[in-house]
């Protein structure tokens, strides 16, 4: 070992902010470019995956009609979905670490799409409950075999590998609600079962890919250097409380500003679908336009700058209305969303062992806790009015900016916990 300080050594590693240490040269370099194929069918399967999440929320007003449930009833059910998910994600993680299973992804669309299939055909509250958990349990599974399998086939662009991936899933959000909403108003209940066929359309390339997929992904990890950083935990407790404000702000975004147009600034309730179809979809897009930046500049960089911009965009649509305020809105959506792939990316690199752990870490339990507390924002919307809450979600990224700034650069060091 040099005896050369450690600081010393990074500097003369080339150390940047985003960039991955060089592979020493008795291991091939990996591709420089990502498996576009195999990336897209990826994304395909995470595009149907969350088409089936997205939809849960557009669906609970028809499931509360027809079984007659209380709203404390309809919120438990999404409640035991996204903690069902958060939960299991890392598990599956951890196992995904120890041993590929790649075989899981097709199985995981399946059980996904039959669980919001069959809710039409429900009878009763329990079987509800088993059928969103069933769903829930699709969606723990797909998540971390995805990111990880993606991240092996990103060659040096794991930032933009992940970002194409992720634009499946936020186009899959912003497109599960109208989508079932449709299915159910032209058809009744009965129109869940058509949520099937996307499922099973996307298990069937899912399947048919999995020989290449295996294949690429094992001549990727031969081709570079096993990780020898040790888990940085302090960085990824840090990390988690980030995405879990900027969930906070996302969901509270999403669950409250229908209500806040519709009960207090008394507009009609088909401006709601609009509106977050337009919050959604430029989120979707700004995954993809931000992953070129963050493999050139580095993650950390972007999660930074996407909070400083946060703040007054959603305070100016919040000051805005017509047109202007649906603008600002798609902006601030595709702001805010852009951190996505880029929180994934640090996870992976806080814990290089255990890059199927992180994402299920980040993804499933931090923006699940994330989440729960949209609960926190009912209880304030009930006492102070719905405008506090808009604006408290509106200054929240002020609180994701500082805690943000103790996120250390990955690349320069060895371990901080």
């Amino acid at each position: 070992m040099s005896d050369q300080p450690l600081f010393l050594r990074s500097e003369a590693a080339g150390c940047t902010d985003g960039a991955a240490p060089a592979a020493p040269e008795s291991y091939p370099s990996a591709a420089a470019r990502p498996n576009a194929r195999l990336i897209a069918v990826l994304a395909l399967g995470h595009l149907v995956i969350d088409i089936n999440q997205g939809a849960l929320p557009a669906l609970l007003p028809f499931l509360k009609v027809a079984h007659g449930l209380s709203y404390t009833a309809a919120g438990a059910l999404i409640l035991v979905g996204n903690l069902t998910s958060s939960m299991i994600q890392p598990v599956f993680g951890y196992f995904t670490d120890r041993q590929a299973r790649r075989w899981i992804l097709p199985i995981a669309v399946l059980l996904s799409g039959f669980g919001l299939a069959l809710t039409g055909v429900a009878r009763g509250f329990t079987a509800l409950v088993g059928l969103f958990v069933l769903l829930s349990l699709g969606i723990a599974a797909y998540h971390p075999e995805g990111f990880k399998a993606t991240a092996s086939l990103s060659g040096d662009r794991k930032a933009t590998a992940l970002s194409w991936f992720s634009l499946g899933g936020n186009l899959g959000f912003a497109l599960g609600p109208p989508l079932v909403a449709a299915m159910v108003t032209e058809l009744g209940l009965y129109g869940t079962l058509g949520m099937s066929l996307p499922a099973i359309l996307a298990a069937v390339v899912l399947a048919a890919v999995l020989p290449g997929l295996n294949t690429a992904a094992a001549a990727a990890s031969w081709g570079s250097a096993p990780p020898a950083a040790p888990a940085m935990r302090r960085a990824m407790v840090v990390l988690m409380v980030v995405v879990m404000l900027r969930s906070w702000v996302q969901f509270g975004f999403v669950t409250y500003v229908p209500f806040y147009y519709v009960d207090y600034l008394k507009e009609a309730p088909g401006r709601v679908g609009m509106l977050l179809f337009v919050f959604l979809g430029c989120g979707a897009l700004g995954t993809v336009m931000a992953g070129p930046f963050a493999d050139r500049v580095g993650a950390r960089p972007l999660i930074l700058g996407a909070f400083v911009l946060s703040v007054p965009l959603a305070v100016l649509f919040l000051m805005t209305q017509g047109g202007t305020a649906l603008l600002v809105l798609g902006l601030f959506g595709a702001v805010l969303t852009s951190t996505f792939p880029m929180t994934v990316v640090l996870a992976q690199q806080y814990m290089p062992r255990n890059t199927g752990l992180a994402s299920g870490l980040v993804v499933g339990f931090a923006i699940g806790m994330g989440g729960v507390g949209v609960g926190a924002l009912g209880w304030m919307a009930d006492r102070f009015g719905l405008p506090t809450v808009l604006w408290t979600c509106a200054l929240l990224p002020i609180t994701g900016l500082a805690a943000a700034l103790f996120l250390p650069r990955p690349d320069c060091m060895t371990s901080i916990g």
